[in-house]
């Protein structure tokens, strides 16, 4: 077996025993206890030229119950996206603008976060608000919260420990087809596999949809709380656990965001995710310096990843010459030299994982049944192939020196 296999295997291995004792820890979730007066929540939302969707978005929140309001920051939008929020705000006092204009907008998202949450320390719009009692919520314009997220939230801000919750993610469109169903399942399997595994270790992670940030938490990490990193919210997520506070998740509720539909878009949308996993790679002297004894083990791994990822690509060059080995092989021994214990060990390797994420799919999604599942957990193995080119795609745009954020256009 050549060097390049056994070193790809290597990193299979690896990260299948990871993924083995992610599922190990996350099947014991416990829930909080009473959850005390319920803050005050500002859903904030980074705009661009979301017209599409976003007055059905101002629809839903305005239904939710509760202590609320809404922010919408429009990035110097060249649709009518401005227009959508001061017609929703003539009907709603909750709902309030704040428009930027070029040349400080369109400088990416953590920016329009950060010019969001200085509006709001400023204007007046949280006067005699206790910032330990305000919680800012960031959601994309697609997000469609349940009806029972700020019930289910509230209980973690009970315990005065915690900066942040994260809750989980859906495809609301993910009964258009194949590649809806993939992305799905894609945020399924992470968030439940990976942050539940993630709350006993301390090491779970902030997303970019439905996290929830305790404003004096955002606050202490200084003026500007989201970095310049395409990846703002992981970014932000392992500051604040540097700082001492915790990050939560919340398992029992979720929102429901917009699917892509092809695959030139997933691709690029993957490469920007994957762009800001490499920036965030600067996070790990802090990490090592300043996160809890045990959170750091699973940072560290979470934030070279990337690397890991990027190795993993040269496993189809690896498999197709040694499948091309034993071909040959074959042919000179007149039969076939696989044996049925070597044809186990690749399928393990290859498609034992998706087993796994087929049972998780199915435990969170029962509509597919079991078996439905588990095969899609072979097509969800195929599926991660898209990450190797949004990989090294992203190795190229940062060797090139472009840094732009790669917008996802809406349907």
């Amino acid at each position: 077996m050549n060097p390049l296999l056994w070193l790809s295997a290597a990193v299979i291995v690896l990260g299948l025993g990871y993924t083995c004792v992610m599922f190990a820890l996350s099947r014991g979730v416990r829930r909080p206890g009473s959850a005390g007066p319920a803050p005050f929540y500002v859903f904030l939302m980074a705009c661009l030229d979301e017209e599409k969707v976003l007055a059905a978005s101002l629809q839903r929140l305005r239904g939710l119950p509760g202590d609320l309001a809404v922010l919408v920051v429009d990035d110097a939008s060249s649709d009518g996206t401005a227009d959508i929020v001061r017609d929703a705000a003539a009907e709603d006092g909750r709902i309030w603008l704040l428009q930027r204009a070029l040349p400080n907008a369109r400088r990416g998202k953590g920016a329009a976060l950060n010019a969001g949450l200085a509006h709001l320390l400023e204007s007046g719009l949280l006067a005699g608000r206790d910032p330990d009692r305000v919680v800012v919520c960031v959601l994309d314009a697609d997000g469609r919260l349940d009806a029972n997220a700020l019930e289910e939230v509230t209980p973690y801000f009970a315990d005065p420990g915690t900066g942040a919750v994260q809750i989980g993610v859906r495809m609301y469109n993910r009964h258009t087809g194949l590649l809806a169903r993939l992305q799905d399942m894609e945020f399924v399997v992470y968030t439940d596999v990976f942050q539940n595994g993630r709350r006993h270790l301390g090491s779970v992670g902030l997303g970019g949809n439905g996290q929830f940030m305790r404003l004096s938490a955002l606050t202490a990490l200084g003026a500007d709380p989201w970095s310049d990193c395409l990846t703002e919210d992981l970014d932000l997520g392992v500051r604040l656990l540097a700082t001492g506070r915790q990050n939560r998740f919340c398992h029992t509720t979720a929102v429901h965001q917009q699917a892509v539909l092809s695959p030139k878009r997933l691709v690029r949308q993957r490469s920007r995710w994957f762009q800001g996993h490499l920036q965030a790679g600067r996070l790990l002297p802090l990490v090592i310096r300043r996160t809890p004894l045990a959170a750091a083990p699973d940072l560290v791994y979470h934030l070279l990843s990337p690397w890991f990822l990027l190795l993993t690509s040269l496993l189809p060059l690896a498999f197709l010459a040694s499948g091309a080995a034993l071909a040959l092989a074959s042919l000179q021994a007149g039969q076939s030299v696989v044996s049925p214990a070597m044809f186990a060990a690749w399928y393990a390797l290859s498609f034992g994982v998706g087993l796994i994420y087929g049972y998780v799919y199915w435990r969170r999604d029962r509509e597919l049944g079991l078996l439905r599942s588990l095969l899609l957990g072979h097509a969800f193995v195929l599926y991660g192939y898209q990450w190797f080119a949004a990989g090294w795609w992203a190795v190229g745009r940062a060797v090139s020196g472009r840094q732009t954020w790669l917008k996802t256009a809406r349907t």
